[in-house]
């Protein structure tokens, strides 16, 4: 912002000069030059009085030293005295019909046609020639003196404009750095104020936001840790009565599997509480090839009760992600359901790298999603939607700095998990 303020305003204070010195310069130097003409006009009539055109033939005409004289010419326009054209170049023609002073310039050359009168007749004329060096000089003079005064005049422009700048980018700034602060869970960030009405509007609006916030994520938390106390008081009597069960002796095979549920219940529950917390786990390493081991071992007998298998494709290596554990185990949870559940035919879980990333795809050979652009949002009032698990698991990945996306909305559709590879954190997914 700074330097396009500084660009914006030098440019407009240089067009503006450049409007002002150019003509300026321009009508300095016709000024000049025309002084220079009417200096030469003023000594050529001088001189006037001095020369006399011959009646008769043969008498010599003196011309005056000093005052640019070249030529004497009688009334016919015969070359009398002096140098040049024989006959009266159109300059003296002019001066010879009109009875007036006529002057032009060009190639350097001022020159000035004056006639001869004797009473109020034209008897001849005089041509007289100067250099327009001084002129020209003075001119020079004139262009340099305004293209200094240009640049002092941009200059200060400038300098203005980088006052205005930082006057005007810098609240700016801090009210961004706020705004990234607040972005990254500070909610106790407060702008500080400019003296700008504008920027302390936007800054008094930020504030607002952040106290807002902070109310919002405070009573989510303790919403969610209350939830969490109240699900594990009832999970864990549960717990309590199936391994009663189990001791007795002679339980079915089934309560083994009902405290592995509520096992995994409360696992499901600690790591959602964890995300919703925004526990920091940046530190966190996971090895796919484990995890996805535990999945297999989880959902391969449910998926081939159904008469489909599950196959697991390891082509990454190495496979750590950075990613939480319980996290990435509990997409992969929701992946597998939404696989199981809507889709059909084999499920395969394919593990590749791609750049600083590593991609699992989950796919199946099902029909496919109906309307990708709403595979990811939770199902509404009118049915649409596809629940709340693929909107969980979106949300989980994206906690851990990953993506979830739709590679392939179907037939055989393909759900794709990025997550950053080990020694790669701070990559962005494309």
């Amino acid at each position: 912002m700074r330097r396009r303020l500084v660009l914006a305003i030098a440019g407009v204070a240089a067009v503006a000069v450049l409007l002002l010195a150019v003509p300026l310069g321009i009508v300095l130097s016709n000024h000049y030059r025309d002084e220079e003409l009417l200096r030469l006009q003023r000594d050529t009539v001088t001189a006037t009085r001095t020369i006399d055109v011959p009646t008769v033939s043969g008498d010599r005409v003196e011309l005056p030293g000093g005052s640019g004289v070249q030529a004497v010419y009688d009334r016919t326009g015969r070359r009398v005295a002096g140098g040049g054209a024989p006959r009266a170049p159109t300059i003296v023609r002019e001066a010879l019909s009109g009875g007036r002073v006529v002057d032009a310039s060009g190639d350097g050359r001022l020159t000035v046609a004056v006639p001869l009168l004797t009473g109020e007749h034209v008897t001849g004329a005089v041509l007289a020639q100067r250099s327009d060096e001084e002129a020209a000089a003075d001119a020079r003079g004139a262009w340099l003196l305004l293209g200094l005064v240009s640049l002092g005049i941009i200059a200060a422009a400038v300098a203005a404009a980088s006052l205005l700048a930082r006057r005007l980018a810098g609240p700016l700034e801090r009210v961004a750095g706020a705004a990234r602060r607040l972005g990254h869970g500070d909610f106790s960030v407060r702008a500080e104020r400019s003296g700008v009405s504008e920027v302390d509007e936007v800054a008094s609006a930020l504030d607002a936001t952040a106290g807002r916030l902070d109310e919002l994520v405070q009573r989510e938390r303790a919403f969610s840790a209350d939830a969490s106390h109240q699900l594990r008081t009832p999970l864990q009597a549960l717990r309590i009565e199936l391994e009663a069960v189990e001791l007795r002796g002679g339980a079915p095979e089934e309560i083994a599997a009902a405290i592995a549920q509520v096992d995994r219940l409360n696992a499901t529950i600690d790591t959602l509480l964890a995300v919703a917390r925004d526990t920091d786990q940046r530190d966190a390493v996971t090895d796919l090839g484990e995890l996805l081991d535990q999945a297999d071992a989880r959902w391969r007998g449910t998926l081939a009760s159904a008469g489909r298998p599950l196959r697991v494709r390891l082509e990454a290596h190495p496979r750590e992600v950075h990613a939480s554990g319980a996290v990435v185990s509990e997409v992969m949870d929701v992946l597998l359901d939404n696989a199981e559940r809507h889709g059909a035919g084999p499920v395969t879980v394919s593990v590749r790298d791609r750049d600083a990333w590593i991609e699992v795809d989950v796919t199946d050979e099902g029909q496919g999603f109906r309307d990708p652009s709403r595979a990811f949002e939770r199902r509404s009032g009118d049915g649409e939607g596809h629940g709340i698990g693929l909107a969980l698991a979106r949300s989980l990945a994206h906690a851990e700095g990953g993506r979830l996306a739709l590679a392939d909305a179907g037939p055989h559709p393909t759900v794709r998990l990025t997550l950053v590879r080990r020694a790669e954190r701070g990559a962005a997914p494309t």
